[in-house]
Parts: structure tokens; C-alpha cells; sequence
């Protein structure tokens, strides 16, 4: 399956959002679209809506990671927002749920 990433931003804030499988194959469009985002923006908050990812492996969470690590080296939050249960469960079993902010919904990209 395909991934879809689409960035969006105001005031500050940058809602990536993914829609498909985070896998080997498709993590690097969503790095390329963090990458593209975090060096074309000035920011605060980069929220990551994972709503539409349908199964995420290590190399997706390792790409999460990375995001993470470049939007805190510039002095902002870095957020997961609306996990399905299967990723979810991942950030679970990995201890990464308590690295990451993880929201139950996608916040509006005003609020912080």
C-alpha cells in the first residue's frame, strides 16, 4: 500500500499528516515531507496525524524518532496525534508512548 503525506501550517504549527502503510518502502516519503518541512518553515509544533496509518514497522517509528530529534534541536514540540489501535499498540510494546506526546485526537493546528 501506498502513503500518502500532506503538510499543512499556520501561526507556527505544522500538521503532517499520513494516510496508508509506514513501512521500509514508504517511510521516506514522510521524511522527505518532514525534511521539506522543518528546513522550508519557521516553527514551534509539528504535529504528526497518524490517524490514516493502517500498520507502521521500525523504520517508520526510526523516521518518527528522527523528526523528533530535529524539531527538539530547534527548540519546539514535536506530537503524534490519533494513533489507530495497531500503531498504538507498537508505541506501546516499544516504550516509545512515553517519548512521544501522543494525542487520542488530531489537535487544530491553532491550539496548543
Amino acid at each position: 500500500m501506498e502513503l500518502q503525506v500532506s503538510t499543512a501550517s499556520q501561526a507556527g504549527h505544522i500538521a503532517i499528516t499520513a494516510v496508508g502503510e509506514l513501512d521500509l518502502y514508504t517511510a521516506p516519503r514522510l521524511q522527505q515531507a518532514l525534511a521539506a518541512a522543518l528546513t522550508e518553515q519557521d516553527f514551534d509544533r509539528v504535529v504528526v496525524d497518524l490517524s490514516g496509518v493502517e500498520f507502521c514497522d521500525s523504520t517508520g517509528m526510526n523516521v518518527l524518532l528522527s523528526g523528533m530529534k530535529r524539531v527538539k534541536e530547534r527548540g519546539g514540540t514535536f506530537e503524534l496525534a490519533a494513533p489507530r489501535p495497531a500503531v498504538r499498540r507498537i508505541l506501546q510494546v516499544t516504550g516509545l508512548d512515553t517519548v512521544f506526546t501522543v494525542h487520542d485526537a488530531v489537535p487544530a493546528l491553532d491550539a496548543t
